[in-house]
């Protein structure tokens, strides 16, 4: 089963600045990642091309790496799982940039129901969590979008 799974948010800031969430990804300082309600994105080697890490039980290898504009991770885990997932910034204009996260993969066997079930409703959450937390930093705002009630639930469970 094809998967494309999209997340994007405008930012009223030049790609150029907010270009510096590529410096500090999976850092006690990630601009993106929203790591006090989320399991932290780690690799073992640091973030460079062939580097393997991951978060909670979602595993990848960097794949490829456009420093200040894009960032490609491979799925090794969860089963199922074969493609891949990437973030990238784009400038829109002189003063408007664009974060982009997108995951284009196929899914298998088990994959297929926990995908739907699941890792879809958690992944979608976070990532929405991630984009606010781009957003709040770069135009100073305090955004925050809600969890439905089917992620509340998936998080108490799995806590």
């Amino acid at each position: 089963m094809k998967v494309l799974n999209v997340h994007s948010r405008v930012i009223d800031k030049p790609a150029k600045e907010v270009a510096t969430i590529f410096d500090h990804l999976a850092t006690e300082n990630d601009l993106v990642w929203p790591h006090g309600k989320w399991p932290p994105m780690r690799f073992r080697e640091g973030v460079k091309v062939g580097a393997k890490g991951g978060h909670g039980p979602v595993r990848y290898t960097i794949e490829e790496f456009v420093p200040g504009e894009m960032i490609e991770f491979r799925f090794s885990r969860p089963r199922g799982f074969h493609g891949v997932h990437r973030l990238e910034l784009t400038a829109l204009n002189s003063d408007t940039s664009e974060l982009v996260h997108t995951i284009d993969m196929e899914i298998r066997g088990l994959g297929i129901i926990t995908w739907h079930l699941i890792i879809r409703p958690l992944h979608d959450a976070l990532l929405e969590d991630a984009l606010d937390q781009a957003e709040n930093h770069f135009v100073g705002s305090n955004k925050r979008t809600p969890w439905n009630p089917w992620v509340r639930i998936l998080r108490l469970v799995l806590k």
